[in-house]
């Protein structure tokens, strides 16, 4: 890996914004902070958030840090239509970076048809016209950024908007660690000669590898996800995982006839000093299960003492993973050209 490779392939700079995450989310906290919309959080007795993709991904996370605190449940929808559940008692987050993705339209529609309370996240497009149109609670956000690379601006608005409602308690002292070592890590992880760069190191263990990332169900299922959209979008390649301990009682069982195809697959256990013991024990019980099989498995530990700090330490070392992976596969990690092509056929019709 080499300064020349990375300036080569990285035509569009993904790399600088992932060296500029952390200022990202400074800015996204000022952005919810200085928001001002007009909610009655009492009548809210569900919240759904609902976009795709890397619009989509802020409402696994918030989901899953949220799991079991927030005082109404939470969902996330990733179709054109929303739960038969939300009604006028619902508040719908609609999450779409761009503000033309076609599902999170018509879900906005339904939204708008059901009278439910609506809080937009966009930085333009048909989402921001609409939230005009309906008069819908709006957050304006910078465009230019692939989605993928905007999840501060997904996510952390919207938490500071919640603990604003009263429907979770204030997070600063979370936020406060979160964001000091998103600048540790953005300069340990930008240094190509440093034995710290776990990120690297990381990604040449999964070079010319199918990556098979395993998690807890508890709190990391949405990083888990994230880690897989990144290895895909970014790196350009498939990316499989599951959750333990559900992952125990089927897909454990397919280790074992396609010897040959599994001798390319690597192993990422994403692991968390507070995960359920029981769930540790599994772990290693897979280490054992799995080992003959795979090329490689690898551990990846959380760091850090608050639980947001610990699951976006693990998001932002995926991203880097991602990145440093798609230069080691000599392909430039921003562009989505099947996802584009994608779209313009669905508009001819």
């Amino acid at each position: 890996m080499t300064e020349h490779n990375i300036v080569r392939l990285d035509v569009s700079n993904m790399r600088k914004l992932l060296v500029e995450f952390p200022g990202q989310v400074k800015d996204a906290l000022r952005i919810g902070k200085n928001a001002r919309v007009s909610l009655n959080a009492k009548r809210i007795r569900n919240i759904v958030v609902t976009g795709l993709g890397g619009s989509a991904i802020g409402g696994d996370l918030l989901r899953s840090f949220l799991a079991g605190e927030a005082s109404v449940s939470l969902a996330v929808n990733r179709y054109y239509v929303l739960p038969d559940y939300v009604d006028a008692n619902s508040l719908v987050i609609v999450s779409s970076y761009s503000g033309n993705t076609e599902e999170t339209i018509a879900a906005h529609n339904d939204a708008a048809r059901r009278k439910a309370q609506v809080l937009c996240v966009s930085s333009n497009g048909e989402t921001e016209r609409l939230a005009k149109k309906y008069k819908h609670a709006l957050v304006k956000i910078p465009p230019g950024l692939p989605p993928r690379a905007a999840l501060g601006y997904s996510f952390f608005p919207v938490l500071v908007i919640l603990a604003k409602l009263g429907i979770v308690k204030s997070k600063t002292g979370q936020i406060k660690e979160t964001v000091a070592m998103l600048r540790e890590k953005s300069s340990e992880y930008a240094a190509l000669g440093s034995r710290m760069n776990r990120a690297l190191e990381l990604a040449t263990r999964l070079y010319n590898r199918l990556p098979i990332v395993y998690s807890g169900a508890e709190w990391y299922d949405s990083v888990n996800l994230r880690w897989r959209g990144q290895l895909s979008e970014n790196a350009k390649v498939l990316a499989f995982g599951h959750v333990v301990p559900e992952m125990n009682h089927n897909e454990l069982v397919g280790w074992n006839v396609l010897k040959e195809q599994m001798k390319g697959m690597a192993v990422l256990l994403l692991k968390d000093k507070r995960m359920h013991p029981r769930v540790a024990m599994r772990m290693d019980i897979m280490k054992k299960v799995i080992g003959p099989y795979a090329a490689d498995i690898v551990e990846v530990e959380s760091e850090g003492e608050s639980l947001l700090a610990r699951m976006f330490s693990l998001i932002y070392l995926g991203d880097w993973t991602s990145f440093y992976l798609a230069i080691l596969n000599g392909v430039d990690p921003t562009p989505v050209k099947v996802i584009d092509y994608l779209k313009e056929e669905l508009a001819k019709v």
